[in-house]
């Protein structure tokens, strides 16, 4: 997803301006959202309407749905949720926004007094022409970006989203040379970024309990967009432990940062099984994979040495999802037995 700003005084064609983009990116075959920023209140829906009345009479979220669908939020809600909303919502491959001329992003001005650092181009809305909105929209491609706290580039030297924004609108990166991150993450409506590894880690930890359940009941013919709510209660602190992967009895080297993620995930794994109070070892042994298939695998588990007796359901979670965190690790190898060892 790419995202751009048309921003401007008042009167100075971004209306126009917007629409013609819009009209553009369309006619070049994206899917496009669009976001309009006011100062004032803006009303979805006329006065004693139902959905008006809803909102009359308290409620703060309010939807309208027939042939189109509207939210209507009690509340201005900050960009970067808005734009997280939009991934959720649908496929989108270009955000235009008219205002938020505040916000990180590549902004086209179509007045003088808002150009800043992130602008990239300044236009008179009133006299361009298509060659000329063409060229605006070709620039728009190549130096708009997504949600900033989401780029990663490890591979070209940056190692954080505001530089890497820089660097794309200066023209000396392309959103093609970024990392591809296949999880977004926002924890109490703040989007978090997830590098490559950390992203991909997730990824694989949630398809590996997916996995275990019986989709064919839900209408599921095949996972594509996975989205998932996690309600606000208070949650365990993160624990500093020492992890112990042997892959076929030989050891995995990995560093401190792979070591806490994957402890953490491992006790919380356990945690959930309730296995008994202040464990403080975890050891897991998977034995006769076959060909990365998992159906005729054992496991083991023990919770300060005391074996503990698992059910088949709780077994086909547990074996998947470590499964798919060792492999999330690109280890390159054959796997046919994994065993892990997490100790406080």
């Amino acid at each position: 997803m790419k995202i751009v700003s048309i921003v401007g005084r008042k009167n100075t064609g971004k209306t126009s301006l917007t629409v013609k983009v819009i009209e553009e990116l369309t006619k070049r075959g994206y899917n496009v959202a669009s976001i309009k920023h006011s100062h004032h209140t803006m009303e979805m829906d006329k006065e004693n309407t139902d959905t008006w009345k809803h909102k009359q009479a308290g409620s703060n979220v309010v939807v309208g749905i027939g042939s189109t669908t509207f939210f209507n939020v009690r509340k201005e809600m900050d960009l970067n949720r808005l734009l997280f909303l939009i991934k959720h919502m649908d496929i989108v491959d270009f955000v235009v926004i008219e205002g938020f001329k505040r916000y990180n992003y590549s902004k086209i001005a179509t007045s003088p007094d808002v150009v800043d650092e992130y602008t990239i181009k300044e236009v008179d809305s009133f006299t361009i022409d298509y060659d000329g909105l063409k060229e605006l929209v070709d620039l728009i491609e190549e130096r708009s970006h997504d949600i900033v706290d989401t780029l990663f580039a490890n591979n070209c030297g940056f190692n954080n989203g505001e530089t890497i924004a820089s660097e794309i609108r200066k023209g000396n990166l392309t959103v093609d040379q970024l990392d591809k991150v296949h999880s977004y993450l926002s924890i109490d409506g703040k989007v978090v970024g997830l590098n490559r590894f950390v992203s991909d880690y997730l990824k694989q930890n949630v398809l590996g309990v997916i996995n275990t359940l019986n989709l064919d009941e839900y209408n599921v013919e095949s996972i594509s967009n996975i989205e998932l709510i996690i309600p606000g209660e208070s949650s365990e602190k993160p624990i500093d432990a020492k992890c112990t992967i042997l892959i076929n009895d030989k050891n995995l080297d990995i560093n401190h940062f792979t070591e806490n993620i994957v402890a953490n995930s491992i006790k919380g794994m356990i945690n959930s099984i309730k296995t008994e109070d202040n464990v403080k070892t975890i050891d897991i042994a998977i034995s006769n994979i076959e060909n990365n298939k998992l159906e005729n695998a054992e496991i083991e588990l023990k919770t300060n040495d005391h074996n503990v007796e698992i059910n088949k359901f709780t077994q086909g979670i547990l074996k998947e999802t470590i499964f798919a965190i060792i492999n999330s690790l690109k280890t390159n190898e054959k796997i046919t037995e994994l065993k892990i060892k997490v100790e406080e």
